[in-house]
């Protein structure tokens, strides 16, 4: 869709999806209802999580593409924040039609402000557009560095029309396919370990220790807070720690919070408890922003070879969002049946076994340039086959 009708116009799309799944949830008459405009809303949101990212990658001058881009999971988790902090208002009224139908107005000025933005420089040479884009790169370049970066995004476009039609024979090669297995690893490993159960569910989840709803869902703004700061401080690590380290600390950091966190639930009710649940719920949650959901969204952008990079890419995110699915269907499934503190104890052994996964399989692309790294994995790849 974004290289039929453009980035931009394919982002109004989504908007407007937003705003009419958002209103349809406050005001659906029965779970059924609400379930099909939930669907309607993922929608949406699968089409922003892949669109958004390109739109900035290629809308943003060279010099700062990288900073904006890993700036886009820095925004997630502030608007994580401050639906936390608004749900924690509304909740005195127990108001959870308002909770869900606020969502439509960042949509709106989603929606809105999409028509005072041009569409990419890349996508208007893809279809001949020339003096639009080059309008474009006006607005975000010297004028003097127009004309090459037109050349250059033009060649750039001819090469990756040539790595679409040998993709899927790239594809068969040994070393290839074992690079995508391990993106597709990797892609499995940062929601098996539980990170979306306890965004989703973290209200549910400390009301199960005896505190009450409201106070719940005021105690999880703790959660918001540590992912933003975290997040910031995972951006600011991986390229000097570099990507391997930050993953095999985290995972450990993780196993061990998540440990904890299973034994917490066996404690005696209480408030106290119910705080130590919250802490071990922010300390989990400092591992895994600040080093996996970093690295690796960093890794799958950096790992595969030109000629299967866009294919390799979406069939691991294409993953990532089915175990995200699976996760979100079972947990609260897991909670009644097991347990808070068995299902914990299952993603702390899921961390392990991710940790030896990614300490045996996960490359370390720190400080090569993408044509070097390739060389370095096929060359690893190929040795270890």
């Amino acid at each position: 869709m974004s290289d039929a009708l453009g980035r931009r116009n394919s982002l109004l799309w989504a908007g407007s999806v937003f705003i009419g799944g958002a209103l349809a949830v406050a005001l659906s008459p029965s779970v059924p209802f609400m379930t099909v405009a939930r669907f309607v809303l993922g929608l949406a949101v699968g089409s922003a999580s892949v669109i958004t990212p390109l739109y900035l990658s290629e809308i943003a001058p060279p010099h700062i593409r990288g900073r904006l881009v890993s700036f886009n999971s820095l925004m997630i988790v502030s608007g994580q924040l401050l639906a936390y902090l608004i749900n924690a208002v509304l909740a005195h009224w127990a108001a959870w039609r308002w909770m869900l139908g606020l969502a439509a107005l960042p949509a709106v000025a989603l929606f809105v402000g999409l028509f005072f933005l041009p569409d990419t420089p890349r996508w208007y040479i893809s279809k001949g557009r020339l003096d639009e884009a080059a309008r474009v790169l006006h607005r975000t370049l010297p004028a003097e560095d127009v004309p090459a970066e037109l050349a250059r995004i033009d060649r750039a476009r001819a090469l990756e029309a040539d790595a679409r039609r040998g993709g899927w024979q790239q594809l068969r090669t040994p070393w290839v396919r074992r690079l995508l297995l391990v993106g597709i690893g990797l892609a499995a490993v940062q929601q098996i370990t539980g990170v979306n159960a306890v965004v989703y569910f973290a209200p549910k989840i400390l009301a199960s220790t005896g505190l009450g709803t409201g106070a719940s869902i005021t105690a999880t703004i703790a959660v918001g807070v540590i992912s933003v700061l975290a997040t910031a401080i995972g951006m600011s690590l991986i390229d000097r720690v570099g990507r391997r380290p930050m993953l095999l600390t985290g995972l450990a950091g993780m196993a061990v919070s998540l440990a904890l966190l299973g034994a917490s639930f066996h404690l005696p009710h209480s408030t106290a408890v119910s705080f130590l649940v919250l802490g071990l719920m922010v300390l989990y949650m400092a591992f895994m922003q600040a080093t996996l959901n970093t690295g690796v969204w960093l890794l799958l952008a950096e790992m595969f070879p030109l000629k299967v990079r866009g294919l390799a890419m979406g069939a691991a995110v294409f993953v990532m969002w089915l175990v995200n699915f699976a996760v979100a269907l079972a947990f609260p499934l897991l909670l009644d049946v097991v347990g808070a503190g068995t299902t914990f104890w299952f993603f702390g052994v899921m961390c392990v076994l991710s940790l030896v996964f990614c300490k045996r399989y996960a490359p370390e692309t720190k400080g090569l340039a993408l044509e070097d790294l390739e060389h370095e994995l096929r060359k690893a790849a190929t040795s270890e086959a």
